[in-house]
């Protein structure tokens, strides 16, 4: 995971284009806005195919996990890209998004203990506890905002069709959640 420290102001302008102002404005939005994070992994069709394999849409791609904390839909860390034939269970163990904090996904992540998945359906075929369809419904809510945040990512072409060489796509990504993020703050 990529993180920039505060601790050395010259690094804040080189590395993020803001001024230390700036930065510490968006640190501190981050910080009151402080809520669980949800990881997703999106497909990102790659030209490059030294990184890149087929994948579940016929096309060469890369699978990226993206976190992104759920109150404020800000992005949070970006793993390392991975070939986007692999699932996202174990893309995300690999990628070392967010390791060993609790974070919410979709029914894709079994065998990570820190992932918190909705309820499945029970291999009996019985129906699931009333209960548990209400946490169901709060979780696809939330879900969605990660959803929605990787739509807005993918708006920018180059996470659409990246042309340029496999190993620059974690620093583009990151770039673009940065965008997003900036987009979001105002």
């Amino acid at each position: 995971m990529q993180v920039l420290s505060a601790s050395r102001s010259e690094w804040i302008a080189p590395f993020t284009g803001l001024q230390p102002g700036q930065f510490h404005k968006l640190v501190r939005v981050l910080a009151e806005r402080g809520g669980d994070a949800i990881v997703d992994g999106t497909l990102v069709p790659t030209r490059d195919h030294r990184l890149a394999a087929r994948s579940k849409n016929y096309r060469y791609s890369t699978n990226l996990q993206v976190a992104i904390e759920a109150d404020a839909r800000l992005v949070i860390a970006t793993g390392e890209p991975q070939p986007g034939n692999r699932n996202d269970c174990t893309v995300y163990r690999d990628s070392g998004v967010l390791d060993g904090r609790p974070v919410m996904a979709d029914g894709g992540y079994q065998g990570n203990p820190e992932v918190i998945m909705p309820y499945r359906t029970p291999r009996d075929g019985s129906e699931l506890a009333d209960w548990q369809e209400d946490l169901n419904t709060v979780h696809r809510s939330v879900r969605a905002r990660a959803e929605h945040a990787l739509a807005r990512m993918k708006n920018w072409t180059i996470l659409r069709d990246h042309r340029r060489a496999a190993h620059t796509l974690r620093d583009t990504a990151s770039a673009i959640a940065r965008l997003h993020d900036l987009a979001l703050t105002g």
